[in-house]
């Protein structure tokens, strides 16, 4: 099987071309929820060693197919449910510990990242850097206090929101209530930039994004989005904020799943999943996994191609420039893929892709990781400009 691999290589000179790149540059992926993944296995049930990444897993990730992907560098989502009752404080530190133990039990693979730096040691001891990223600022309860021990427990983003509105930020997911962000959702972002923790605008309102954008002093990264003029969904990002990206210095990384990118996919999907947001609010997690399982499984969804996919960066490099797109995968979250980028193992086949179109090495190189690198040294640079600063009360 190798060999015939190897010969397929050589029949697609692109392809061959981007995997010599990505094992000497650094690919970092902006969103992963493996964590998720292992936590709601049915086999596994939140045991790390019961789901084993030596091996084949169920899921889209494992080490082989990481390391076939030509990975560097990936953000672990530590993704919780906004829609579940109760607080959610305990539920964001178990998965910050599942992650962490994930990281741990492979040494030999990953290395934890809290920097800009730390990625670049990992890639030079070839092992894939591993940093956290919360998905949802519902799980700082409204306290700064929280937020800032997140950090401490290394957590270098955070998505302002996910599914749900927050008491202080507008979700892409409803109707806004609050017109972006309100005045404690401005001192988050604040608070985010002192810490050196990126501002994650996935799943936001237009507004929040606007009002972050205003606000932030340091870039701000789209973790997992794509561009709202190919496929007009709420989750993507519109040209008038790609523009603004611009001028922030932050980084669209671009998502694979096929509803942000296909509006054939999209036209299908999106009642359906109007349809679960509505009905998994104040459900426990397992009911919310049921729910969506008996929803979303039952489309029928148009074919979507690795083309699309390309479009979508070639037109957030068009609007934004080719040092503001990234890639942010969101393997792992979702079950809908492009043909040809259906797990971690498949980066190859998109800068195949944006090989055939063009693409130089170098926009290739700041496409894999240079562009949130740069993003994440600025936002470190910011952080400690902000040092002398007084330290924020610790709740609304």
């Amino acid at each position: 099987m190798c060999g015939q691999a190897a010969a397929a290589d050589k029949a697609d000179p692109a392809l061959e071309h981007a995997k010599q790149l990505l094992h000497s540059t650094i690919l970092i992926d902006g969103h992963n929820d493996l964590p998720w993944a292992v936590r709601t296995d049915k086999q596994a049930a939140g045991r790390v060693e019961a789901y084993d990444l030596r091996g084949k897993v169920a899921g889209q990730t494992d080490i082989a197919r990481l390391r076939q992907g030509g990975v560097g560098g990936q953000f672990w989502s530590v993704y919780i449910p906004g829609e579940m009752p109760g607080g959610f404080a305990h539920t964001q530190l178990e998965q910050i510990d599942l992650a962490t133990r994930i990281i741990a039990r492979y040494p030999d693979t990953f290395m934890i990242a809290r920097t800009a730096a730390d990625i670049r040691a990992a890639h030079k001891a070839n092992k894939i850097a591993s940093l956290l990223g919360m998905e949802g600022g519902h799980a700082i309860e409204n306290s700064l206090g929280a937020l800032r021990a997140y950090y401490t427990l290394g957590v270098r983003y955070m998505t302002l929101t996910h599914n749900v509105h927050t008491d202080w930020a507008d979700s892409a997911a409803f109707p806004p209530v609050h017109g972006g962000l309100t005045q404690f959702g401005e001192e988050v972002v604040h608070e985010m930039n002192r810490l050196g923790m990126l501002v994650d605008l996935s799943h936001v309102a237009p507004e929040t994004m606007d009002d972050a954008l205003r606000v932030s002093k340091a870039p701000v990264i789209f973790s997992h989005s794509s561009a709202r003029a190919l496929c007009d969904v709420p989750r993507n990002v519109p040209d008038d904020i790609l523009k603004r990206v611009t001028a922030n210095g932050g980084v669209v990384m671009v998502t694979f799943v096929t509803g942000f990118i296909d509006p054939a996919v999209a036209k299908i999907q999106q009642p359906a999943m109007a349809q679960y947001k509505r009905r998994a609010q104040g459900l426990g997690i397992a009911e919310q996994e049921r729910l969506e399982n008996e929803i979303m499984g039952k489309l029928q969804l148009p074919k979507t191609t690795v083309a699309k996919v390309a479009d979508h960066v070639e037109h957030v490099r068009k609007v934004a420039g080719v040092e503001h797109v990234g890639i942010g995968g969101d393997f792992d979250g979702n079950s809908d893929w492009p043909e040809g980028l259906s797990d971690v193992s498949m980066y190859p086949n998109l800068f195949a892709e944006l090989i055939r179109r063009g693409w130089t090495d170098h926009d290739l190189e700041l496409l894999a990781g240079g562009n949130v690198l740069r993003a994440l040294e600025q936002a470190e640079k910011v952080s400690r400009s902000m040092q002398n600063e007084p330290v924020p009360g610790i709740g609304k």
